[in-house]
């Protein structure tokens, strides 16, 4: 499955033609093409003795990184003359060393598994979902299986030969919302372009901290924060990719002030571009995190949203909007956000159900 045509957080819209980017900090060496899993035996030769039983086994499997191999002698995988293997374990020439190959996770990772998917719109051509928080998109270390990919391809199983399962943008794990899908790589295509001229409306619900102004454009570049690889940051380096959100609050909570003593503002924010964590990193940067933001203010106890009941980022993705690529015609889709934020808007006081436009047609995409 090829990773050409695809866009989302992790990638502006110059990204059209790239291979998209692993979902995964790294991964193993060894092709699983070449793998075979079963059990595998072998006497230890003169020039391994003494070895660590670990690098003995690589040399021996040498189609496997000695890191997986490691993983697997942790779990109980090896044996040393029918005892039990340890990594740190020497072993001598004429010791019978055993061990059960483990296939990657990654042979799993296109595997159809059938989901509940929220399904807002299908037809020959693409599908317009729900994604719920909480559901990580695309397969990667730590999240082989139960991705929403996986559940695409059992819900349609001729995206098995769309480059990325047709998904076309993504949403970080622990934002809701609305999200497209194509269904051929012509379509993906065409979706992508949109996204590059900035046709495609992608507008978010945000809750944050503090009095945020009425209105305003960030336009701050960002680029991996040096000092946490998990994170990004406003950035002047050379390597920092542009960056622009747009935002309109829609309302301030006097509510908030009476529970947890301070105001928070519902905003609604467009997007010029789509980096890894954009929202996100651009708020933070002008003083109103999101609450509930556990990587962006988890240093701020007051902004986990543990007072309000929230355990995840306070943003959805509330609106879309595309030009369909075979009738052309525009179309327009709103869903509120999922129960635990609509539920923590409505208790400070913000009317989360009703489908707000705080920009109408001021900006595009």
């Amino acid at each position: 499955m090829s990773g050409r045509h695809y866009i989302d957080e992790h990638d502006g819209p110059d990204a059209i033609g790239k291979s998209a980017p692993a979902d995964d900090a790294g991964g193993d060496p060894e092709s699983s093409e070449a793998f075979q899993s079963g059990p595998a035996r072998f006497t230890v030769r003169a020039e391994h003795n003494g070895w660590r039983l670990d690098r003995v086994v690589a040399a021996s499997v040498p189609s496997v990184s000695r890191s997986r191999i490691q993983t697997w002698i942790e779990r109980g995988a090896a044996r040393i003359n029918s005892g039990a293997g340890r990594t740190s374990d020497r072993v001598y020439q004429g010791d019978l060393v055993e061990i059960e190959l483990q296939e990657p996770p990654e042979l799993a990772a296109f595997t159809a598994e059938p989901m509940d998917l929220q399904v807002v719109h299908e037809d020959d051509w693409l599908i317009v979902l729900d994604k719920p928080p909480g559901l990580v998109v695309h397969p990667g270390a730590g999240n082989w299986r139960g991705t929403l990919l996986n559940g695409l391809l059992a819900h349609a199983p001729g995206l098995s030969v769309v480059p990325r399962a047709g998904i076309v943008h993504r949403l970080d794990a622990g934002t809701s919302g609305l999200m497209v899908v194509a269904k051929t790589e012509a379509i993906q295509l065409d979706l992508v372009r949109q996204l590059q001229h900035r046709q495609v409306v992608r507008e978010y619900w945000a809750v944050v901290t503090g009095l945020a102004p009425d209105s305003g454009v960030i336009d701050a570049a960002l680029a991996r924060d040096p000092r946490n690889p998990l994170r990004f940051r406003v950035s002047a380096r050379a390597d920092a990719r542009q960056a622009r959100t747009h935002f309109r609050r829609v309302a301030v909570s006097q509510t908030a002030t009476a529970l947890i003593g301070a105001s928070l503002s519902w905003l609604a924010c467009r997007l010029d571009t789509g980096r890894t964590h954009q929202i996100r990193v651009h708020l933070e940067s002008i003083g109103h995190p999101l609450l509930g933001d556990p990587l962006y203010s988890k240093h701020r106890p007051l902004v986990r949203g543990v007072a309000l009941g929230l355990t995840r980022q306070a943003l959805h993705a509330c609106r879309l909007s595309l030009r369909h690529p075979k009738s052309g015609q525009v179309i327009s889709w709103f869903r509120p956000p999922p129960e635990d934020l609509g539920a923590l808007m409505r208790s400070v006081g913000f009317e989360a159900q009703r489908p707000v436009d705080a920009f109408g047609a001021g900006v595009a995409g």
